[in-house]
Order: structure tokens, then C-alpha cells, then sequence
């Protein structure tokens, strides 16, 4: 699919209810972003923006053609870059609720109106979509190792299917995130430290529709992943020591 039917471009959030945002950071994605976008307008009333972090194919005008907000970067700023510019965008509109999702066509857009219900009800500040089944072995136990270095009692600490509260996108754009790569586990640290209520919210993912992930793409990006994670967990070990995240479930 390389566009959007007219017909589907229902006016987003509607008067007097939630205003929800969709953040949708995409390199190379046109081969997806335009049923991406049709599923999620399926299933939630939201501002859709799709961040394009330097694309060389048809990306951003696709998305422009199903009716998203595009912000187009002049040059490649890598995942976590592209998200904080939807984060700048975003905390200028006043949005009672910002959801993170992959432009590949993973995050099922089924489960948006379960992810967003706790932050719009005021019982959670961040709500993670957590699908520990995508995990092999190996990312199972990079996923122990780093519960047990962070004190994160996070089930899915590296996914990137979340909400957010207006309190969270402040931290998100503060000094503790600005260095990060990717939105895992510093930004949950950064979360706790701000003293930020967390949930997770059991989901289902699908095969990537095309592409790799940027992390474990090569054994070297795994590495130099896990590294550097690493590393963070032992920076912020001073604040897990003075308590937990407070964590609960909601189906």
C-alpha cells in the first residue's frame, strides 16, 4: 500500500473529549506507514505525527497523504533523537495522553484503547505494552540482567509501545534523557527517579512487516547495546537503592 483512501482521514480528536497524540518515528518506512496509520485511525480518535528521521524513499509524503502531521528531519537523528522531536512538538499542544509506536507494523493498534485508558483515568503516568513472548532466549536474559542491575520490576523493559502522561513527556525532555539511544530503560529509570507512576498492560506484536531491529540487528550492535545499558543501570544504581517503581497491571 503507497496511500491512504481520502475517504479515511476521519477528523481528528473529536471536541470535548481526550486529546491523544500518536507519535510514529519512521526511516525508510513506505512500505508500511500508510497501513500503519489506517489501523491506528481504526481503533483510536488521536493526532497522528509521524517524525521521518531522514528518509530516502517515499515516507513522509505517504504519511502526509493519509493525513498525519509530518516533521521532517534534515538530517538522521536515530530512534531516540526522532522521538524527542515528536516530544518537543507534542508538549506545545497540551495532549492529555502521547502514545509511542513502531512505524514496521509491530505494535497492534488493537490494543491502543486498553494502553491509553490508565493514563486518561489518572492511575498511571506511563503505561508499557508488554509482550514478553517476542523474546528469544538470549533477550530474555539480557532482560533479567538488567531487572537485576536497574531494579526495574518491568516485564518488557525495551519496548517502545507506551503512553505517556503530560508529567512523563516533562521528563522525557529533560536533562536525564537528552543522551540516550533508545527508549527502554533510561527513560524508565529517568520515570522512577521522578517519582512517576508505572503499569504495564499485556499486548500481542506482530512480525515486522519489513526491516531489522536497529538493536540487535548485528552481534555488534548487541554488544555496544548492551554495553551501554549496561553502564546506565550502574549510574542510576544510587537511585534504586532508595526504592522502587511502583508497578502494577492492568488488562
Amino acid at each position: 500500500m503507497t496511500g491512504c483512501d481520502p475517504s479515511e482521514r476521519k477528523p481528528q480528536i473529536s471536541g470535548g473529549g481526550p486529546r491523544v497524540c500518536v507519535l510514529i518515528p519512521a526511516l525508510n518506512e513506505a512500505k508500511s506507514i500508510a497501513d500503519v496509520l489506517s489501523d491506528v485511525r481504526l481503533h483510536l480518535d488521536a493526532e497522528l505525527v509521524v517524525i521521518d528521521d531522514a528518509s530516502t524513499d517515499e515516507t513522509a509524503a505517504i504519511a502526509a497523504g493519509c493525513g498525519a502531521v509530518v516533521l521532517s528531519l534534515p538530517i538522521r537523528l536515530g530512534a531516540w533523537g526522532a522521538m524527542r522531536t515528536g516530544f518537543r512538538y507534542v508538549r506545545t499542544r497540551r495532549f492529555d495522553a502521547v502514545v509511542t509506536m513502531d512505524a514496521d507494523g509491530q505494535h497492534r493498534s488493537q490494543d491502543l484503547a486498553r494502553l491509553v485508558r490508565p493514563v486518561l483515568e489518572g492511575r498511571a503516568d506511563v503505561v508499557i505494552g508488554a509482550c514478553t513472548e517476542r523474546g528469544n532466549w538470549g533477550r530474555r536474559m539480557a532482560w533479567r540482567l538488567f531487572r537485576w542491575l536497574s531494579g526495574l520490576a518491568v516485564s518488557d523493559l525495551t519496548s517502545g509501545f507506551r503512553v505517556y502522561s503530560p508529567a512523563a513527556v516533562d521528563v522525557i525532555l529533560g536533562d536525564d534523557t537528552a543522551l540516550l539511544d533508545y527508549q527502554d530503560i533510561g527513560v524508565l529509570l529517568a520515570m522512577r527517579k521522578a517519582g512517576l507512576r508505572l503499569t504495564e498492560v499485556p499486548v500481542s506484536m506482530c512480525h515486522r512487516r519489513q526491516g531489522a531491529s536497529r538493536v540487535y540487528a548485528t552481534w555488534l550492535h548487541v554488544m555496544h547495546y548492551m554495553a551501554i545499558t549496561v553502564v546506565l543501570c550502574l549510574a542510576k544504581f544510587d537511585v534504586t537503592q532508595r526504592g522502587g517503581v511502583r508497578l502494577g497491571e492492568d488488562g
